[in-house]
């Protein structure tokens, strides 16, 4: 599994974000997500399409609120960004 430029500076910033609030929750939700994504690594096809994009081969699975994005190929699961639910899809994440 590979990680993304963008999708590292995403868990950075929401680890960031938690941390102004709970500093002690910080490290166990990046913690968290880091785990969600190598779910991904570990059964590809587990996530379910993203809707706006309509590419097979770009998934997505939820850890409560965040959207783990990743893209699927014949070699490896390259996760592309995550983010908070509510927000639209964020533009250049996707890399078609």
């Amino acid at each position: 599994m590979v990680w993304t430029d963008r999708a590292l500076r995403d868990i950075e910033a929401i680890g960031d974000h938690i941390g102004r609030d709970s500093p002690a929750a910080e490290s166990s939700w990046v913690a968290r997500l880091c785990k969600a994504a190598e779910k991904a690594g570990v059964a590809p096809l587990g996530g379910r399409c993203v809707p706006e994009l309509g590419h097979q081969d770009i998934r997505e699975m939820f850890l409560r609120t965040y959207r783990i994005v990743y893209l699927v190929t014949a070699e490896q699961v390259v996760i592309l960004t995550i983010f908070e639910g509510h927000r639209l899809f964020p533009p250049g994440a996707d890399p078609h």
